[in-house]
C-alpha cells in the first residue's frame, strides 16, 4: 500500500503494524460500519462526550481500511492501536468523524 491518503477524497493514513494503511469513510465502509455500531450520529455524539470505545473506533477503522494488507485482521489491527497510543490515532478518528459529519 502506497501513498498518505488522499484529502480530497477524505482520506487519511496510519501507520500501523510497520505498514501505513489508508482509511477511506465511503459510503459502503459507514453503512458496514453502521450496521455494525449503530447509528454514525450516535456514534459521532459519544466520541464528542469522551465516551467512544476502543472496540467501536477498531471497527470504524475496520470497515474505513481502502485496501487489506496481507495478514491484517482486525484483532492485529486493534493491537497495533493500543500499541500506538490513543493520542497518535485520535487526529485520524477525527478526520474520520469530519468526514461524517461533513461530507466531500
Amino acid at each position: 500500500m502506497s501513498g498518505a491518503g488522499n484529502p480530497v477524497r477524505g482520506e487519511c493514513a496510519l501507520r500501523v503494524d510497520g505498514c501505513e494503511v489508508v482509511l477511506r469513510p465511503s459510503f459502503q465502509a459507514l453503512v458496514a460500519a453502521e450496521g455494525e455500531l449503530g447509528p454514525l450520529f450516535a456514534l459521532v455524539e459519544r466520541a464528542a462526550e469522551g465516551r467512544l470505545a476502543l472496540g467501536e473506533m477498531v471497527t470504524l477503522f475496520w470497515h474505513c481500511l481502502r485496501e487489506l494488507p496481507d495478514g491484517m485482521t482486525r484483532e492485529r489491527l486493534g493491537e497495533a492501536i493500543v500499541a500506538l497510543g490513543l493520542a497518535k490515532v485520535t487526529p485520524v478518528l477525527r478526520v474520520l468523524i469530519g468526514q461524517i459529519l461533513a461530507g466531500r
